[in-house]
């Protein structure tokens, strides 16, 4: 194997396997391994290119006759939040965010379970392990980065969020242009907070003050109940044939 080679990605077909999100139809996706030897800015490219990073994995549907997956990132310097998204957010100020390294730890993990227990006990991630929780957070060759969401006791006994109670967590990759949001989980005895969009609204801010254009959400996918909220963040950018065009 030339050195050029070794550092240019290969790419893979899986077999065709149900749709998770879509009944009656077969998915199959195109992956490459994301090494450490790989270039950075390739993997960079496939990321903001409409690849979606799964530990060490890079994959794109490539589905048989669909099309119904689609990538979209949000302008976030042109976002403005609806009235609904701002009593989200009135909702959670007694909310901290805390951006950590790319550690697990027994705190997340519980955290982790409690939510897949309770919103996808039937989805792919409900054997998952310890070790399969650590390497989704550490098995990766980018910035990856976690951020932590504490609540604020009304009468706390310590000062530092540190020893808060941790009730959300989300899982990013910091890329040329923007953050993508990985994976993220949280407390589903808070259902009334709407955690996972306040998430969102989060890392939007965050990533303005960042000073990159786009928060990059993974797939909408269109008659997917379970996707439809990723079209609520716009203005968005919704990748086609003819690359990123604003939706």
């Amino acid at each position: 194997m030339t050195e050029q080679r070794k550092h240019f990605p290969e790419f893979y077909i899986t077999a065709p396997q149900p749709c998770p999100y879509l009944p009656g139809r077969l998915e199959r996706k195109l992956f490459t391994h994301l090494t450490r030897d790989k270039s950075p800015t390739i993997v960079d490219d496939l990321l903001t290119g409409g690849y979606r990073r799964s530990q060490n994995i890079a994959y794109i549907p490539y589905c048989d006759g669909c099309q119904a997956c689609v990538s979209v990132r949000t302008l976030v310097n042109e976002f403005r939040p609806s009235g609904s998204f701002e009593r989200i957010v009135d909702k959670n100020r007694d909310l901290v965010a805390t951006r950590v390294t790319a550690q697990p730890t027994s705190e997340q993990f519980r955290l982790f379970r409690s939510y897949i227990d309770a919103r996808h006990s039937d989805g792919g991630m409900a054997d998952m392990t310890v070790i399969d929780f650590s390497m989704m957070i550490q098995d990766s060759p980018l910035k990856t980065f976690l951020t932590e969401y504490r609540m604020k006791p009304e009468t706390p006994l310590e000062q530092d969020p540190r020893s808060w109670p941790l009730v959300a967590t989300g899982l990013c990759d910091r890329l040329s242009d923007g953050i993508s949001m990985v994976y993220s989980f949280f407390e589903p005895a808070l259902a009334a907070r709407s955690l996972g969009t306040y998430m969102i609204l989060e890392h939007i801010d965050f990533t303005r003050r960042l000073g990159l254009p786009y928060l990059y959400l993974g797939y909408w996918i269109q008659g997917s109940k379970k996707m439809s909220y990723k079209s609520r963040f716009e203005p968005q950018e919704r990748l086609g044939p003819q690359g990123w065009v604003r939706s």
